[in-house]
């Protein structure tokens, strides 16, 4: 009888330990499912806009905002001055750049309500919004080129600029990282597609071999607007239904990379913002009305700003437009590379390269098409053989699944031959458009 009520209270004892290790797992998502407003709702305003405006330096850039709004006035009065298209596009320029990087902060809380690929593909999706808003206003104004420059621009940055800084901090922290190459694999390959379905328009015209002159071009662009569409989608269901393991980080059975500094690296448990779930939608919606607004302002005064700085039109398509854009993946591809998460980090720099070359070009294409514009894939030689170059030399970089601070390195000085490429570019459809001007 001793020995069973022994028995029976120490498997007591056992039983209270694996309840008491049940109950301490949950803990650890405690920022995700503990109430946003479990403190009131004056604690939860002043947290939210505490989040907001006072933890980004960028957001001392937010004057910008109201003085493009002034400037743009007095543009449209035209009584010029401080009201000149070039002080427009300059504070436009510089007001986006906070909102895009909010739109990043914002985008990173929402993805804790998720899973790890779905959070990527969310921080890749807000973070070409700001792309997608200034090319459907330039669409609409007929700027046709202009939206295929920006486009170009923003997957060169991204693949090149915010890919190699990922690296390359990270590579300062670690001194080697990995991540799973049979998913970055995935989007090398659709990206090649991509540039076969951009570089069929221009071979086609460079050959002089159309069967109804540009109208072939502007066919086959809208037929490969379609495929291309049709393969995002299947993408997107191989990356978060069928194969989405390739996408995530196995935290649990890898080892930690050995930090460059010798010492052990101590994963630390960031708190929320506590913005909430629907916080964070209500904030996404006014954030996109600022970046829509400041995004018109861009279109409607790219002209006079490439003539007051003296810079061709594509430079500022190209290169200038999409650093600004792409502000939101630059840091948060940064970000989860310097906490290691490097499968995010790539979901984040390469996965919007991908969303833009199979959804949002193709879809500037087939929007085109209703609001009949001419629009088409047609980048010219000298813009495919960039767009070609760049998918080659990330393919070779990330075929192996790892990377380091040289890598890192190498892309971004890659990055900017491209821009001073660019620097001595002169369009010839750009400048067919605006006579006056450096195109």
């Amino acid at each position: 009888f001793l020995n069973m009520s022994y028995c029976d209270s120490k498997d007591a004892d056992l039983d209270t330990e694996n309840l008491q290790f049940e109950e301490d797992q949950p803990l650890k998502k405690s920022r995700v499912t503990k109430s946003v407003l479990a403190d009131g709702w004056p604690a939860y305003l002043k947290r939210t806009l505490f989040a907001i405006f006072l933890t980004s330096k960028l957001n001392l850039l937010l004057p910008c905002i109201p003085l493009a709004i002034i400037s743009n006035w007095y543009t449209e009065d035209g009584t010029g001055g401080v009201g000149s298209e070039g002080w427009t596009f300059t504070f436009a320029l510089l007001g986006i750049a906070p909102l895009a990087e909010r739109l990043g902060f914002i985008t990173e809380e929402l993805a804790g309500y998720t899973n790890q690929t779905l959070g990527g593909l969310l921080n890749a999706s807000f973070g070409n919004l700001t792309e997608m808003i200034v090319s459907i206003f330039a669409l609409k104004g007929g700027l046709l080129r202009v939206v295929q420059l920006s486009l170009l621009g923003s997957i060169l940055s991204n693949l090149l600029l915010v890919l190699g800084c990922a690296f390359l901090f990270g590579g300062l922290k670690y001194k080697e990282q990995t991540f799973n190459s049979q998913g970055i694999n995935a989007n090398t390959g659709l990206l090649c597609l991509a540039v076969m379905g951009m570089s069929l328009p221009a071979i086609l015209r460079s050959t002089h071999s159309e069967m109804h002159g540009t109208g072939s071009e502007v066919a086959l662009s809208r037929i490969s607007s379609v495929f291309l569409l049709c393969i995002y989608f299947a993408y997107l269901y191989f990356q978060l239904i069928t194969h989405r393991e390739l996408f995530e980080d196995d935290e649990d059975d890898e080892e930690k990379p050995e930090r460059e500094d010798g010492e052990e690296d101590e994963e630390d448990e960031e708190e929320s913002a506590g913005l909430g779930m629907w916080g964070c939608v209500v904030w996404l919606g006014i954030l996109t009305i600022f970046i829509s607004l400041l995004s018109e302002y861009l279109v409607d005064t790219i002209e006079g700003a490439a003539a007051k700085w003296d810079m061709s039109v594509a430079f500022v398509s190209v290169i200038i437009l999409p650093i600004v854009g792409n502000a939101a993946e630059h840091a948060s591809a940064i970000i989860f590379a310097v906490k290691n998460k490097m499968d995010i980090s790539l979901g984040v720099a390469i996965g919007s390269s991908t969303q833009i070359a199979l959804l949002v070009f193709p879809f500037c294409v087939l929007l085109g098409w209703v609001m009949d514009q001419p629009m088409d894939l047609n980048l010219e030689v000298f813009e495919t053989s960039a767009l070609c170059t760049t998918v080659i030399i990330v393919g070779f970089m990330v075929s192996d699944g790892k990377s380091n601070w040289l890598m890192g390195l190498t892309l971004v000085l890659a990055y900017l031959i491209l821009a001073c490429a660019f620097l001595f570019h002169r369009d010839v459809d750009l400048k067919l458009q605006w006579p006056g001007m450096n195109a």
